[in-house]
C-alpha cells in the first residue's frame, strides 16, 4: 500500500482500538496505540499471508510477543479480513474466543501469548524450523520494551545470533513506558542498540511512527544475510491521542464517556 493510504488507514485502527477498549472495558490501549503503525505495515505491506488460507504451508509468522495488546492485533487482523471486525464486540467478554491475550483459536493468530518473554524463543524456533524444512518463510517477532527485563528474552537472543538467524527479524516497540512507569526506572534497559549488536543482531533504529523509515526497516532486514535482525521502533505511548500520549497510566487505563468521546474527535471520528 502507498505511505498516504497506510497513515489513513493508521487513524482508522486507532479508532477501533478506542472503540473495542471502551466498550469492553478492558484491554491496555496505550501500548497498541503506540505499536498499530508496525502491525498496519506488517499486515498490508510485509507479510505473505492469505486471510482466505490462514495455515497455508509457506505463509510468513508473526508473534506478538507483547501479548496484552491483543486488541491491536485483533483490529488488524479484522481490518486484513481474516474475520468480520463485529466479532469483537464480545472483546474480553464471557465465552468468547477474543480473549485480552493473543488466542490461536482466532484465525490469523500463529500463537497463544502474553506471559512476557516468551514470543522471542517461540520466534527463534520457528525460523530454525525453515531452515531444517527448507523453507523461505520469514518470522518476525513484536515485543515491548518492558519484557526486555525477562532473561528468556536474551536467551532466545544468544541462539539467534549463534545459529545466524537471518530469516528472523525481531522489533521492540521502545516506548519508554511499562505498567510500573519509566523503563529506565523500573530496569534500565539503556545500551539497547549495543546489547542487541552484542548478542550477534543487525540492529536497525527507527521512528516507529513513521511509516518510511518503517517500511524502509523491513526492506533493510530483509537483505541482511548470516545474522538476525532487531528493528528498535521508538514509539509514543498512547500515540495519536493528547491525553494518553507518554501517560503511564494508560498502560491498562479505561476510558470513561467524556474521554472517549475526545479521543475519537482527536481522531477524526467526530
Amino acid at each position: 500500500m502507498e505511505i498516504e493510504l497506510l497513515e489513513r488507514q493508521s487513524s482508522e485502527l486507532r479508532k477501533d482500538i478506542v472503540e473495542v477498549c471502551y466498550h469492553s472495558k478492558a484491554g491496555h490501549v496505550g501500548g497498541s496505540l503506540s505499536a498499530i503503525d508496525i502491525l498496519n505495515v506488517l499486515y498490508f505491506n510485509e507479510l505473505r499471508i492469505d486471510p482466505n488460507n490462514p495455515k497455508m504451508e509457506n505463509r510468513d509468522r508473526f508473534i506478538l510477543s507483547k501479548g496484552h495488546i491483543a486488541e491491536a492485533l485483533y483490529v488488524t487482523l479484522a481490518k486484513r479480513g481474516f474475520f468480520a471486525y463485529s466479532e469483537l464486540d464480545n472483546f474480553s467478554g464471557y465465552n468468547t474466543k477474543y480473549i485480552a491475550h493473543p488466542n490461536n483459536k482466532v484465525a490469523g493468530v500463529e500463537m497463544n501469548t502474553g506471559a512476557l518473554g516468551h514470543g522471542l524463543a517461540i520466534g527463534v524456533g520457528l525460523a530454525i524450523a525453515a531452515k531444517k524444512m527448507g523453507q523461505d518463510y520469514r518470522t518476525y517477532v513484536l515485543m515491548g520494551d518492558g519484557e526486555l527485563a525477562e532473561g528468556s528474552i536474551w536467551e532466545s537472543a544468544m541462539a539467534a545470533g549463534h545459529y545466524k538467524l537471518d530469516n528472523l527479524c525481531a522489533i521492540v516497540d521502545r516506548n519508554h513506558l511499562q505498567i510500573s512507569g519509566c523503563t529506565e526506572t523500573v530496569m534500565t534497559l539503556e545500551d539497547l542498540k549495543g546489547k542487541w549488536q552484542m548478542f550477534g543482531f543487525e540492529v536497525i533504529e527507527i521512528d516507529g511512527n513513521n511509516y518510511e523509515e518503517i517500511i524502509n526497516a523491513f526492506t533493510q532486514a530483509k537483505a541482511i544475510k548470516n545474522k538476525p535482525s532487531l528493528i528498535l521502533a521508538n514509539t509514543v505511548k498512547g500515540k495519536g491521542v493528547s491525553f494518553m500520549e507518554n501517560q503511564a497510566s494508560w498502560h491498562h487505563g479505561v476510558l470513561d464517556a467524556v474521554q472517549y468521546k475526545q479521543a475519537l474527535m482527536e481522531l477524526g471520528d467526530l
